[in-house]
């Protein structure tokens, strides 16, 4: 298994796989919605605002792992946002997305954010390090429908303070459809 952000140049391959594991999971209307999503933070995101990661084997890609700046207007902190995730259905179950959220977040630590947030399934992220939080301590930007599935990370080290501030996601994500 390779890890690699160069993304570039792949990202209707990126799509496919993004929408073709969740319209497999949850339904064709899902996946056209997290295909579009992933679209839009590709072709629509300023370069530091975003980190592609993604897994390959043999070249073809067999997971990726989106993160997005999120920033809170009254607070200095680097935080980045994971939203989404996907592995491709036949290498479900195998390690792969444990490793490359795992191989991301250390990345993403190396480089200075502070901060990592996300919104799923709390059973899952919690294998790499993802605790719940509320929203006393890191307001989400639009209402959660699912507030038990908030989670965050300190990269630092360090245990995670309140932040301070409206939060401001990229304009991919700015939209109630995925909270």
């Amino acid at each position: 298994m390779k890890f690699s952000q160069a993304f570039k140049g792949r990202e209707q391959d990126i799509i496919d796989l993004f929408h073709a594991t969740f319209a497999r999971a949850e339904g064709a209307e899902e996946g056209a919605l997290i295909g579009n999503l992933v679209r839009h933070q590709m072709a629509g995101t300023a370069e530091p605002d975003l980190h592609v990661f993604l897994a390959e084997r043999d070249r073809a890609i067999v997971g990726g792992a989106i993160f997005s700046r999120l920033t809170y207007d009254q607070d200095d902190r680097s935080v980045f946002i994971l939203a989404p995730v996907a592995v491709a259905s036949e290498w479900q179950g195998q390690g792969v997305g444990q490793k490359l959220l795992a191989h991301g977040l250390e990345t993403l630590r190396y480089a200075g954010v502070d901060v990592v947030l996300t919104y799923g399934d709390p059973n899952y992220y919690s294998r790499v390090g993802f605790k719940p939080i509320n929203e006393s301590l890191a307001p989400a930007p639009f209402i959660l429908k699912q507030p038990e599935g908030w989670l965050g990370q300190s990269l630092t080290g360090g245990e995670m303070v309140p932040f301070k501030g409206a939060p401001r996601c990229i304009p991919a994500l700015n939209d109630p459809v995925f909270w």
